[in-house]
């Protein structure tokens, strides 16, 4: 079963009160022996958004690999990818952290303060997924490569396509979120080598599937030879789908998106998709928890890490089923 912890900020303080009343810092015992090391077994994830296959996909990776690896892993999401919540739940890590923090960046600046802040206290930073501008902070980052994945869903639309000319819009969430913004900038870079294809430009939904179903009905209205559409996350496929639904126009605009869940997969089969770039989210926990034990540990450790990307289409999803994400684990 999934151990996702939906725990308010509030809740949160009040419980790691409780199991820090003693004080200390990692790997410090509270009764003052200097033999016993409280936290130095205990990891913390902090993803980028509750109830996200992807995300939910990255915990099940994180908490094979912790178990078997002797670590204790607790997981706590916000309600929403937004860099207030996050921050929140960083804060109420308080002054006695976990002896790393695993971390999916909402935010490549907002989130410097309150991550250093942790690392202050004496816990090993490990970015998973998305990172920091700053890359001083964090012991290793763990992602896909993002501009490789832009690049395989232009190349993707194009094969779909098949050599007919047309307009292609890109559906970003966020300015600032460092994973979906550079696959925005791969794909239109690839975009360039099919001449067939010209950019409508990239729009931004902020996570929104209401408005990214907006800006494709408009998209729709403004840009009649609209043949493509590239959403960079789950939230921004599924809007742009409801848009292509409303307007009628399910299969007459191509829709690759990014990521695998299971309403993704639904969506391929339907013919709502025309493809997806699948990440291996449960590749990049595992990862994760890989170096964080390894900085603890005082091993070697690897500063940046990629995990596959695969394009799946109906043609052959059913030879890419491992890479299809979960809803628990």
């Amino acid at each position: 079963m999934k151990k996702t912890l939906l725990v308010t900020g509030a809740a949160l303080s009040a419980a790691l009160l409780l199991t820090a009343c003693g004080g200390g810092t990692v790997g410090e015992s509270s009764s003052g022996d200097s033999g016993a090391k409280t936290n130095n077994k205990k990891l913390s994830l902090i993803p980028g958004v509750q109830a996200e296959p992807f995300y939910i996909s990255m915990q099940c990776g994180a908490e094979a690999e912790a178990k078997k690896s002797g670590y204790e892993i607790t997981t706590q999401a916000p309600q929403k990818f937004d860099a207030a919540m996050q921050t929140q739940l960083v804060n109420a890590l308080g002054s006695n952290p976990p002896a790393a923090l695993l971390i999916a960046p909402t935010d490549a600046q907002a989130m410097l303060a309150p991550i250093q802040q942790v690392k202050t206290r004496g816990a090993k930073i490990i970015e998973v997924d998305t990172a920091l501008k700053d890359t001083g902070v964090a012991e290793s980052s763990i992602s896909s490569d993002n501009a490789e994945g832009g690049k395989l869903a232009a190349k993707t639309l194009a094969e779909l396509a098949a050599g007919k000319s047309g307009s292609v819009l890109v559906l970003d969430t966020i300015a600032g979120t460092s994973t979906t913004n550079t696959r925005a900038k791969g794909f239109e870079d690839e975009l360039k080598n099919y001449p067939n294809l010209k950019s409508a430009g990239v729009q931004f939904t902020q996570n929104e599937p209401d408005q990214a179903a907006s800006k494709v009905t408009a998209a729709l209205a403004s840009t009649p030879d609209l043949i493509g559409i590239f959403a960079t996350n789950l939230n921004t496929g599924e809007g742009a789908a409801t848009g292509l639904r409303n307007a009628g126009k399910i299969g007459a605009v191509n829709l690759v998106g990014f990521d695998a869940s299971p309403s993704e997969i639904e969506g391929l089969k339907k013919g709502e998709y025309q493809g997806l770039i699948a990440q291996d989210p449960a590749s990049i926990g595992q990862q994760g928890v890989q170096q964080a034990i390894a900085a603890l540990e005082g091993k070697p450790v690897t500063r940046n890490l990629t995990a596959s990307l695969h394009s799946i289409t109906k043609a052959n999803m059913d030879a890419n089923a491992q890479y299809f994400y979960k809803q628990s684990c």
